[in-house]
């Protein structure tokens, strides 16, 4: 069993920058794919970035690619989201997901995931 937990979301105006973690925890935590979902409210939980185990790929929507930038710190068990320049259409609950050693299935999907934490509000002033 995996265990997330997110921090780093907040209020901030736009154009402003954010830095979200995901700190995981048991005995697998390291082993999986990573991602980042975000969840505005009346709207589908869409999937915003991913990287692999080794964290030599990453993977990300075309609505963020520029603006945001995923990584991972295996030895601290802990995926980052940096989020720049940060528009008004990005306020969503942002949720960190994580899947097994071993999956199949596209990164960009939330059934590959089999693990998630309970969400961080990010939210982007006009």
């Amino acid at each position: 069993q995996v265990h997330l937990a997110e921090s780093g979301g907040g209020l901030v105006q736009v154009g402003g920058s954010l830095r979200l973690s995901c700190a995981a925890s048991g005995r697998t935590a390291s082993s999986g794919a990573m991602g980042w979902f975000r969840q505005a409210p009346g709207k589908e939980r869409d999937f915003v970035a991913a990287v692999t185990r080794t964290g030599s790929n990453t993977y990300y929507a075309d609505s963020v690619k520029g603006r945001f930038t995923i990584s991972r710190d295996n030895a601290k068990n802990t995926v980052y989201l940096q989020m720049n320049t940060l528009k008004p259409e990005d306020t969503a609950v942002y949720y960190c997901a994580a899947t097994r050693t071993y999956y199949s299935g596209s990164i960009s999907y939330t059934g590959t995931y089999d693990y998630w934490g309970q969400g961080t509000q990010v939210t982007v002033s006009a």
